[in-house]
């Protein structure tokens, strides 16, 4: 059930803590057979086993599952996950100290759209990897809440987010989706490259072509002008990886609170649900409330505006 291969982080704790993990684990623990093992005990999917050694009051604690980390950093704030010779995510073009960004909610109508830049270095590429950050698009909403909590607090990103009501003022002065997102993409690489000048590479996942993406920054004071663009980024540059799911951890944040202040569920993208929704919300709290929470430039709102349906 439990490779040591995988997710598996270990920690040296002293007699005094030992006695804390073993309280704590008692009712989930398992018989402990084996060689210096001196506890052992199964909890929500963690395998945990803790060994003695030939130095006094020095014992080792091995955690694993998929919640490893999250388990053993409970009992040691810096544990990190145990280096295995393994091959990196093929995929990956570039595992050095970088920089990248990506968006969320650009084809949704109630939801805000919005940009996260992270910052990855060599060192942190197997631990997005035990996180399955290099399968970002296969990880779930469920998944995503779980391990966005520790990805906020374990890496540094710039978050943006424009709220609708923002948007369609945006709109109304002459801006549109794309160089909405371009402005939002410069700001947050910047703030990164500020905290981080030392980064060798910038990645954007391409939602444009590149010279029309420094054309909508001609305006702009300051631009980030050594990027480098790939579409579907996430798949090819961990710092794009990242900030996806951090994107979307905040997406969904973002939906519940929408979802605790009208007491509905929002739907997400721009499709038959979207426009069914849109009919419930407006008897239940009228357009101008609507007109606050939707993209209102978007082609499925404007049809049901002009057939007078909201």
């Amino acid at each position: 059930m439990y490779n040591m291969n995988e997710y598996s982080v270990t920690i040296k704790v002293d007699n005094d803590l030992l006695g804390k993990i073993t309280k704590t684990y008692q009712k989930y623990s398992v018989v402990a057979s084996g060689d210096y093992v001196v506890f052992k005990a199964e909890y929500l999917g963690t395998l945990i086993t803790a060994y003695s050694s030939n130095k006094p009051n020095v014992f080792k604690v091995v955690f694993i599952g998929s919640d490893a980390l999250l388990e053993a950093r409970k009992w040691n704030k810096d544990a990190t996950y145990n280096k295995k010779k393994e091959q990196v995510k093929e995929n990956w073009l570039d595992l050095n100290d970088q920089i990248g960004s990506d968006e969320v909610g650009v084809g949704d109508l109630f939801l805000p759209m919005i940009v996260v830049a992270s910052y990855v270095n060599n060192d942190d590429v197997q631990e997005l990897i035990k996180l399955g950050i290099h399968d970002s698009k296969k990880l779930t909403d469920s998944s995503i809440r779980k391990i966005g909590p520790y990805l906020i607090k374990r890496f540094q990103f710039s978050k943006l987010t424009l709220s609708n009501e923002k948007y369609n003022e945006m709109i109304l002065k002459g801006e549109n989706l794309n160089t909405l997102k371009a402005k939002m993409h410069n700001k947050a690489l910047d703030n990164m490259l500020k905290k981080y000048p030392e980064a060798k590479k910038v990645y954007i996942d391409q939602f444009v072509d590149k010279g029309i993406y420094y054309h909508y920054l001609k305006d702009e004071k300051v631009v980030v002008d050594r990027i480098i663009f790939k579409t579907k980024g996430e798949s090819f540059f961990p710092s794009v990886a990242l900030a996806s799911v951090i994107a979307r951890y905040a997406f969904l944040k973002e939906k519940d609170q929408l979802e605790k202040k009208y007491k509905v569920v929002f739907p997400f993208g721009a499709g038959k649900k979207a426009d069914d929704f849109a009919l419930r919300f407006i008897k239940k709290f009228g357009k101008a409330e609507l007109d606050k929470l939707a993209k209102t430039n978007f082609k499925n709102y404007q049809a049901l505006d002009s057939n007078k349906l909201i």
